[in-house]
């Protein structure tokens, strides 16, 4: 790394053996990145598990780390991830995914230019097997999202959050203060957003800064994601949660004003 680079954004993958072989594509959309001067990024790959099956797709890069761990979902494995991340903001890339050109660019331009802003997302394109994207419908507008927003939202809309939480950027001071990720079996992304909302002002890029691959073997897309009682279980403690921050009053910064 150039001796001029003083400053980082970690981008955190978990990834298990089937999606183990998306991580070339994940990143080629890294290296595809162009940083403002004095900046670069780092990627942090975990494995949830202990198995080969994933250590063959990791790219030879000198700005990639990589790590296993027992299994215990993709939350448990960015948070452990979390202990190599050295960078001042983290960005989230699932391993099937793929970031468009100048997203991380977009994210550090809102964090670094207003201090109140504790995260940002993206427009997020689905990527279908054949090759074409499909976008989502009543994206919000262009900029900075209220504390609470999201939440409202989500409980109005059989909770559905107005932003992806696959496009997450953050302050890493802001990430480990809240714990990381939810510690449940699915939706953790969407508890941390949900958090995140409780005690601090987020921002939308209406640009797409994802492409979010569909495809048979993804988690989101099995039966066991959309169980009624376990999804009951998973927006019940994570509405709790989210409810519970936003009772403390504490904000991100402490000296935000609350709206």
């Amino acid at each position: 790394m150039s001796a001029a680079v003083s400053r980082r954004v970690t981008v955190i993958t978990a990834v298990h053996g089937p999606s183990a072989r998306f991580l070339t594509e994940a990143h080629a959309s890294l290296c595809e990145q162009r940083l403002p001067g004095g900046w670069d990024w780092e990627w942090v790959i975990q494995q949830d598990g202990t198995t080969d099956e994933v250590r063959a797709y990791v790219p030879d890069d000198a700005r990639v780390s990589f790590g296993r761990g027992r299994p215990g979902g993709p939350g448990v494995a960015r948070t452990i991830a979390l202990a190599r991340a050295g960078g001042t903001y983290v960005k989230v890339l699932d391993a099937d995914d793929r970031l468009t050109p100048g997203t991380l660019a977009r994210d550090l331009a809102v964090l670094e230019a207003d201090r109140t802003i504790g995260w940002t997302t993206s427009r997020a394109l689905d990527l279908l097997p054949d090759g074409s994207t499909a976008g989502f419908p009543d994206d919000p507008d262009d900029g900075p999202l209220d504390r609470g927003s999201v939440l409202d939202h989500w409980k109005r809309n059989d909770f559905r959050a107005p932003v992806h939480p696959a496009t997450l950027c953050v302050r890493r001071e802001l990430l480990v203060a809240l714990g990381g990720w939810m510690a449940l079996p699915a939706s953790e992304d969407t508890g941390l957003l949900l958090a995140l909302d409780a005690v601090s002002r987020g921002w939308f890029s209406a640009e797409a800064g994802l492409l979010y691959r569909k495809w048979d073997g993804q988690v989101t897309g099995q039966a066991s994601h959309v169980d009624p009682v376990e999804r009951a279980a998973r927006t019940t403690v994570t509405e709790a949660r989210a409810r519970a921050l936003a009772d403390l009053g504490w904000t991100y910064p402490a000296d935000a004003h609350t709206p």
